[in-house]
């Protein structure tokens, strides 16, 4: 195999699998990148078993061929090299010559044949997705993703297509035992009958889709094969392994009772949170919410360092209450909710408590408050 592209292109080309490659791994072909040299281009594939991505960059190629190579001692040596067309060739027993400038390394790669294979599918077994609307979705809800692995069904994002008053609404909910998100959007087309069921991506897919959506808006192609998800857009595709488990029916978390309702100002909220959890710890991380008239009284006490408050004015015409929260469950809400106001829909002190923007029905949170 021989090639020569420029370092710009092969440079983000590595950079794009290091999110997936594996850095510990009793498989070592797993921490490779396999390069596959044909026609006019050269692909980079990776994968972990459980995420794969492979991606295609234009190439002069003089000898078509394919190698797999350390990903990240090639994505070190390429970001070191001159701003300078790169040469990449193979030699006997697997060894690859890079040269650049004035600048040759001689690395040893493995043999090809014993890289996974990743899934393919055919376009016509896709449907299309706005990239911004897969993006918004995500930072809505990434943030609830549970990282305890023993609950595997919660480490990923359960995304279904349901019917709604106003037609097919695409969901995506995310819960770690804490807090729980939903964000939702029109959809249209015709949805397969594994998004009208519902599937669980999984936490690392996902962030891997959010890369490739913040690379630019435009339709993307989504489906599924043989158990696992494929996302294309361009000249890159995204396979990931879905999570194996039954996903809680997060509907009966919501609560149907929450009468006293809080209007508050998203930004001036967050920075007074912000403000109170400088004196919150990993043992004393709780902030107080003081819920009277039209103001409330947000204040943090911690016997290590001191205590703290401040006042807000929101809009309440209810019976005054307290309720504590843990600070960063709440800014994790607050961050993404997205409009001028929110509002805050409480029972009492101790049940689940919904988060919303006062205005449109997109998205919606529930963090259950820490004990008094």
């Amino acid at each position: 195999m021989n090639f020569r592209i420029d370092r710009e292109s092969f440079l983000k080309a590595l950079q794009k699998v290091q999110g997936i490659v594996e850095k510990r791994t009793s498989m070592p072909i797993l921490s490779n990148v396999l390069i596959e040299a044909s026609g006019d281009s050269i692909a980079i594939v990776a994968t972990d078993l459980e995420v794969g991505l492979k991606s295609s960059y234009p190439a002069k190629v003089e000898q078509d061929g394919r190698i797999t190579v350390g990903a990240k001692k090639l994505y070190e040596i390429v970001k070191e090299l001159p701003n300078q067309e790169i040469s990449f060739s193979t030699k006997d027993n697997d060894w690859v010559e890079i040269t650049c400038g004035k600048v040759r390394f001689n690395i040893v790669g493995l043999s090809p044949d014993e890289f996974p294979a990743v899934a393919t599918v055919k376009d016509e077994q896709l449907l299309e997705l706005e990239a911004a609307l897969l993006r918004t979705m995500i930072e809505k809800t990434s943030y609830a993703i549970c990282n305890d692995e023993t609950k595997y069904n919660l480490n990923g994002i359960f995304t279904r297509v349901e019917s709604g008053d106003k037609g097919q609404l695409l969901k995506m909910v995310a819960t770690d035992g804490h807090r729980l998100s939903i964000a939702s959007g029109d959809f249209s087309g015709k949805a397969n009958p594994e998004l009208l069921k519902g599937v669980i991506l999984p936490k690392k897919g996902i962030y891997e889709i959010k890369k490739i959506t913040d690379e630019g808006d435009g339709l993307l192609k989504f489906g599924f094969v043989d158990s696992s998800a494929v996302l294309k857009k361009g000249d890159t595709t995204l396979v990931m392994r879905l999570v194996d488990g039954e996903f809680p029916d997060y509907t009966r978390v919501i609560p149907a009772t929450n009468d006293q309702h809080v209007k508050a100002k998203r930004e001036d909220l967050i920075h007074a949170v912000r403000r109170m959890a400088i004196l919150s710890s990993e043992k004393f991380k709780g902030i107080m919410l003081e819920i009277d008239g039209n103001g409330v009284k947000i204040s943090s006490s911690n016997p290590e360092l001191g205590d703290a408050m401040e006042e807000l004015e929101v809009s309440y015409s209810g019976e005054p209450f307290s309720v504590r929260f843990n600070a960063r469950y709440l800014l994790d809400v607050l961050s993404v909710c997205e409009s001028e106001q929110v509002l805050m829909k409480f029972k009492n002190e101790l049940s689940p408590s919904i988060i919303t923007p006062d205005e449109g029905d997109t998205f919606l949170a529930v963090i259950m408050p820490m004990r008094l």
